[in-house]
């Protein structure tokens, strides 16, 4: 049975994409909740302007009252150095920053080059390392909307230079949903073969052409045991048109341990959690587990009917 380490990214990836605003009340309440389900980490919130995400505004504040559970990691997201130096004055875990494989997506989301995120980067490792750990997400790794195929070796170059710099994990992120599981498999191989040993390696998928869990079973029978999801399969990226969600977490779960894998996790647990989404958010979410319910739970027969 091997152990997989899931990571949940609702009240941040999940959310920034919300057209309304999610009360910090009921983003407190949620993680604290989450924080009970047996997670590895949960990427709370992003330390990033107000102007650009102001459904993250609340950041510090949020970090500031949630219930810490020992052996739960959280996680924030920084774009910079000075959303590095926020994050640290929260006591964040760990730090996760971001750029893309591909240079038309980095353009769009994050308004630079390639070059250029990969200095401003380089300046918030210098500087945090030592403080608190590091993870690198590489966007768009399994393909850009804008320019098609990423070449795998741009997407392994780049994790190699962290990993040069001592980072503890890299992320790898099918940020449009253009992933399959041939390609899928192929690079997480790879970057097993060329990574330090003592590397994080998550994998972060969307939903948005149906391939999701595909994708993760792909990951998890080349060796990968980090898995990032999102509670309902909320989230997605605004520069893929017609885009659904991250993977639901609670649907990924639910697979890996009907096939015997243990994620730590107390699936119906979370599945009440999630039960909640709904009314947070304001609209129905697409996960599938959390309306079908897990296939171990039976049902009493029911009545014939009758002439």
């Amino acid at each position: 049975m091997t152990r997989i380490f899931c990571n949940e990214v609702v009240t941040r990836d999940g959310f920034q994409m919300e057209p309304e605003f999610v009360p910090t009340d009921a983003k407190v309440a949620l993680i604290d909740a989450l924080s009970e389900c047996g997670y590895a980490k949960i990427e709370v919130t992003s330390f990033t302007s107000a102007r650009a995400i102001p459904m993250l505004r609340d950041a510090e504040e949020v970090m500031g009252r949630i219930r810490r559970v020992p052996g739960v990691e959280y996680a924030v997201l920084v774009p910079n150095l000075r959303g590095a130096e926020r994050a640290l004055e929260s006591r964040a875990d760990e730090l996760n920053l971001v750029m893309s494989a591909s240079e038309s997506h980095n353009q769009v989301n994050l308004s630079m080059s390639r070059a250029q995120s990969f200095i401003a980067l380089s300046e918030v490792v210098r500087v945090v390392a030592g403080r608190t750990a590091i993870n690198v997400s590489i966007s768009t790794a399994f393909g850009c909307p804008m320019e098609g195929d990423v070449p795998a070796e741009d997407v392994l170059g780049l994790a190699e230079r962290f990993a040069g710099m001592g980072v503890r994990g890299i992320t790898v992120c099918d940020t449009t949903g253009m992933a399959h599981p041939s390609q899928v498999g192929a690079l997480c191989e790879a970057m097993q073969r060329r990574l330090p040993a003592s590397m994080q390696l998550t994998l972060h998928f969307h939903n948005t052409r149906g391939m999701g869990l595909a994708n993760v079973l792909a990951a998890v029978q080349s060796g990968v045991v980090r898995l990032d999801g999102s509670l309902g399969g909320l989230g997605g990226c605004p520069y893929a048109p017609g885009a659904s969600g991250n993977i639901a977490s609670e649907d990924a779960i639910h697979m890996l341990q009907a096939m015997g894998h243990d994620t730590g996790v107390e699936l119906e647990r979370l599945l009440a959690v999630a039960s909640g989404l709904p009314a947070i958010v304001g609209h129905g979410v697409p996960s599938q587990v959390s309306k079908a319910g897990p296939i171990w739970r039976l049902h009493p027969a029911a009545s014939q009917a009758t002439s």
